[in-house]
């Protein structure tokens, strides 16, 4: 074993990126980790950094040269490598050539099966110094970086012009060039507060060095960290706390490398704007935290996180309060000639808007969704009315100044909106709702009404898409279709929606305009499209459901999805009973039974044929199983159905163990035929138990 030290890398740019520095980070280290396993070299714990103006990975105990190691390669036989004359054949030359060797270094390999030439010979280690150089650069190539930039005269591309790199292996620079910069160990601090450039003495000593000379938190999590503490303190100073502080934390830790907080206050009349105007103000376009009082309601107060420590900060919050002032004139002025005409008002602007090629205008989008609203309200028993008026009006908002200037607000606004018009509030609570989840974990729409349209304003948005062949593919979702999915099975199955699904997509598709695609196509393609995004959602919320389970319910394709769960359920408790095991290998050869008999369908059972006790047997216990079930199957307890049909492993048992079932007299075998496709279809009513794997 080779020594080991601290290994050191850092990319100095210009600013990345905000909202994508963490995902940056964290992909560097997880290539590097990848790389350098995968090269053998032992190591200790892998960490990443970064500020505003760098990427780091450390490495602890990272292995100075690879062992070495033995490299066996078999030839060809013997008989093909020499002729007859004992002299060597292209196919032996030709392997002494891969190998490096002359065909006499070669050596030669006895097995029962035949001798063969073969090479075998120790391949020295190279050095990390050797190894760890393009280990970085094919790391950074494989950044998630969706557009890189080119700068000065050379090739190099990366998301953001490079000025330094540093790479260091215990104290020792390792000479290399990266992203065509020569590597060193010279890094740099804070633009303002650090005086030039900062030499970095050995990988141990990095975050010491630049947190002391260069006044750089480069630790992210550290960084963020005193963010957090920092703006929450402000806040208690000023009397209340930090409002959706956590949406902000990262980005905010993303563009200061030395976080001060400051406290800043703007006039009280703002706060007559709607509280989400006021936060979008200062968080979209300052990056400034909002405080609340303890019963929630916004202070005239803001928190910014300065990135330099001033002699006077007075003027840091001045500056800051200035450039504040006019933002929130700008969204009064929004609210207040924004509310001089209607939401209704707007409607016939809405045809001038096109929705999507193919899919009409927003006027258009609007009416299907409206109709498609109201078709889920009727079934889930909300109001009809105002679910086809939300659905009308839900997308008037998207021509207001306000969201305009702030498009995160959309639904949001049209709710402050149509209270303003007088709608009435089951209409007003579903335009801000029909939005929700926008993304995962974001709240679901609390009315049934406000449910009824963010069903349908996403099914709209499937089916229609679908319908002019722009469904996703690979890492490509323009649409947001996936997330538009999950959205339907969330809200379905998590406010207990009972809406057959199928006939709700069909509903969707017949009010999409003409489509070279037939209907039951599109309608097939889009629910096979949410089924997948059910796959995922229910594997992610229960973590001890295996693949196994979700087929045996997915296969029967339940149209609800209140359904689906409540068989899901059903299903994963039948498997934890001492019966199942039995009961799901029986099924499953069953199955093959059927399978190889060609599954024959309108064979009835003849009680006359039953010629053995075990299937006679079996035959009564199927028919009082059934009696007994079908109620619960209408009540859909499907746990009890299962709980019921448990008791069938003794009799299926003693039938497989006592009758033949594929005999010569084909009455009697189709007969026998009959009577397990009867067991079978009695579970199938439930799920197919046969695709579970229970030891």
């Amino acid at each position: 074993m080779s020594g080991a030290d601290d290994f050191l890398v850092e990319i100095g740019t210009e600013e990345l990126p905000p909202k994508a520095l963490r995902s940056l980070m964290e992909s560097f280290r997880e290539n590097v980790l990848a790389a350098v396993d995968l090269a053998g070299l032992s190591r200790g714990e892998v960490s990443a950094y970064a500020s505003p103006r760098r990427l780091c990975v450390c490495i602890t105990d990272l292995q100075h040269q690879q062992e070495d190691r033995r490299v066996e390669q078999k030839g060809p036989p013997i008989k093909i490598a020499f002729d007859g004359d004992g002299n060597p054949t292209p196919a032996a030359k030709a392997f002494a050539k891969k190998c490096g060797v002359e065909i006499e270094k070669l050596g030669r390999d006895k097995t029962d099966k035949g001798e063969w030439l073969a090479f075998s010979a120790i391949e020295p280690g190279l050095s990390a110094a050797e190894i760890m150089p393009g280990i970085i650069e094919r790391a950074l190539a494989a950044l998630p970086i969706p557009r890189r930039m080119r700068w000065g005269a050379n090739e190099t591309e990366f998301v953001r012009p490079v000025h330094w790199v540093v790479m260091l292996h215990g104290g020792e620079t390792i000479a290399s060039r990266v992203m065509g910069i020569e590597a060193g160990n010279i890094s740099r601090g804070h633009r303002f507060h650090s005086c030039g450039p900062i030499s970095i003495a050995s990988a141990a000593a990095y975050l010491d060095t630049l947190e002391k000379t260069g006044f750089v938190i480069a630790d992210f999590e550290r960084r963020r960290e005193l963010v957090k503490v920092g703006a929450e303190t402000a806040a208690k100073e000023a009397g209340g706390h930090v409002v959706d502080g956590e949406s902000l934390y990262d980005e905010v830790a993303a563009l200061v490398e030395w976080p001060v907080p400051v406290l800043g206050s703007f006039d009280e009349g703002f706060l007559s704007l709607p509280r989400e105007a006021v936060i979008s103000t200062l968080t979209g376009h300052q990056r400034y935290f909002p405080v609340a009082d303890a019963d929630g309601r916004l202070l005239p107060k803001f928190i910014t996180i300065a990135n330099i420590e001033s002699k006077d900060p007075d003027q840091v919050r001045d500056g800051n309060e200035r450039v504040i002032r006019p933002r929130l004139a700008d969204a009064t002025f929004f609210w207040d000639n924004d509310r001089k005409k209607t939401l209704a008002s707007r409607q016939e602007t809405l045809h001038d808007v096109v929705y999507q090629r193919g899919l009409g205008s927003l006027f258009e989008k609007s009416r299907r969704v409206a109709s498609l609203a109201g078709w889920t309200a009727e079934a889930i028993g909300a109001d009809v009315t105002a679910a086809k008026r939300a659905g009308e009006l839900a997308k008037c908002d998207l021509l207001t100044g306000m969201v305009g200037e702030f498009p995160e607000l959309q639904g949001t606004m049209g709710r402050y909106y149509a209270e303003s018009d007088g709608e009435p509030p089951d209409v007003s609570a579903a335009i801000g709702e029909h939005y929700q989840p926008r993304f995962a974990g974001d709240d679901l729409p609390a009315s049934r009404v406000g449910q009824a349209l963010a069903v349908a304003d996403k099914i709209d948005t499937l089916a229609g898409v679908f319908s002019i062949g722009r469904k996703p593919s690979g890492n490509r979702d323009p649409f947001g279709l996936r997330r538009a999915a999950l959205g339907v099975v969330r809200v379905l199955v998590e406010s207990g929606l009972d809406v057959d699904l199928r006939a709700l997509i069909a509903e969707a598709v017949t009010l999409q305009p003409d489509s070279k695609l037939s209907g039951d196509e599109i309608g097939d393609d889009v629910y096979a499209f949410i089924s997948d995004r059910l796959r995922r959602y229910f594997l992610d919320r229960d973590h001890g459901l295996d693949t196994e389970t979700f087929e045996a319910v997915m296969v029967r394709h339940p149209a609800s999805l209140v359904d689906f769960d409540r068989r899901l359920a059903a299903v994963q408790t039948f498997a934890r009973l001492e019966q199942a095991a039995s009961l799901a290998a029986a099924n499953k050869r069953i199955a093959n039974i059927l399978r190889k008999a060609d599954n024959p369908e309108g064979l009835t059972i003849n009680p006359k044929l039953l010629l053995e006790d075990a299937e006679r047997a079996l035959h009564n216990a199927l028919g009082a199983a059934e009696e007994t079930i079908a109620p619960m199957l209408e009540g859909r307890a499907y746990a009890d159905a299962l709980n019921e049909l448990a008791d069938l492993r003794d009799p299926v048992d003693r039938f497989f163990d006592d009758v033949m079932v594929m005999v010569d007299d084909e009455a009697t075998r189709n007969n026998r035929l009959a009577l397990l496709g009867e067991l079978r279809a009695l579970f199938l009513r439930i799920a197919d138990i046969s695709r579970l794997c229970i030891a």
